[in-house]
């Protein structure tokens, strides 16, 4: 099979190879799934760049998100399940073979029935942004009614966010740093659109829910918004986050958010448990099949590109998601 690995983190251009590899079997409780695309994420080129740690394995191909279709089941899958369009997830976690490449097998849970509407392209995005925001959205149960701040609401997770809370029966307010990601926000379906680089935040957010506080925030940047977050979050509200670049030990106000009785919640999707990824993978195929869910693909790739792929995401540049189609 065509692959795509490194042997030694580095830069993309430097370290990121495309030849033959063996093509892989499926173990026992695994599949092979042949894929038509990956998901490049910020994760993905980290490792890759060396940022997480040294290497992990002798050589890793890269990524963790792809979708394709089941060729081939191990000893205890059903046959049955050859054939079927699939989305991966964790497909490079802890593991050295990715989906940057035409096959990999994997345990048969982390093969999830890709709905007949929605494209390879948009299933190699679910396993990171879709699932994390997913999870962020809905871990502390039903949105219906509530009003939920998304911060970075361009952004591949913050995009699927927008989309899920307002699925979900929610008022959505976003935050965004320029006029093009406010018009992805609000493409998105965000109720309101604010620029965080003008004015009072706190204050546009709390104007924007006719004075009152929010009661959840999906929040990409935990330690920096925290200022803001602490003033807009509402008796019983729950953060959500999943990042925190500017600070990453943030001054924690604990008497004020105590006093409001808020959850601070972090997550991090490659860990979530089995009753929670069930959880989300049945909220995802829902909104999934309802037609819920646009994709923000900004970028597609070829797999001899894996390293401009790379590149593209890291700079930073891309507003939705990386995507490298195979095939």
């Amino acid at each position: 099979m065509r692959a795509v690995w490194y042997e030694r983190t580095g830069p993309a251009a430097e370290v990121l190879r495309l030849g033959e590899m063996e093509t892989p079997q499926p173990g026992p409780g695994e599949v092979r799934v042949r894929l038509h695309a990956s998901g490049v994420n910020p994760s993905d080129v980290k490792s890759r760049s060396g940022v997480r740690g040294p290497i992990a394995f002798p050589r890793v191909i890269p990524h963790s998100d792809g979708a394709g279709e089941i060729e081939a089941v191990g000893e205890s899958v059903s046959a049955a399940r050859i054939g079927t369009r699939v989305w991966v997830w964790n497909a490079a976690y802890r593991r050295p073979l990715g989906t940057c490449a035409e096959f990999v097998c994997l345990p048969d849970a982390q093969a999830v029935p890709l709905p007949q509407g929605t494209s390879f392209e948009a299933g190699a995005c679910l396993g990171i942004p879709g699932s994390t925001a997913c999870h962020a959205v809905f871990a502390d149960g039903d949105v219906t009614g509530q009003t939920v701040l998304v911060t970075g609401g361009a952004g591949a997770v913050g995009h699927y966010a927008i989309q899920l809370a307002r699925w979900g029966g929610a008022r959505v307010i976003v935050t965004v740093s320029g006029p093009e990601k406010a018009a992805a926000a609000a493409a998105a379906g965000a109720h309101a659109v604010i620029n965080y680089r003008e004015g009072d935040l706190a204050a546009a957010i709390l104007a924007a829910n006719a004075g009152r506080p929010v009661d959840r925030v999906v929040e990409v940047e935990f330690g920096g918004n925290l200022p803001v977050t602490s003033a807009v979050i509402g008796d019983g509200g729950v953060i959500a986050a999943y990042g925190s670049m500017a600070d990453a030990e943030p001054k924690l106000p604990f008497y004020p958010l105590m006093f409001r009785h808020v959850t601070l919640r972090m997550l991090l999707v490659y860990l979530l448990s089995a009753k929670e990824r069930a959880a989300t993978v049945a909220r995802l195929t829902a909104a999934l099949e309802a037609g819920a869910l646009q994709h923000a693909i900004a970028a597609t790739f070829d797999l001899a590109e894996s390293a401009r792929a790379h590149e593209a995401v890291e700079s930073g540049r891309l507003i939705g998601n990386g995507v490298i189609t195979i095939g």
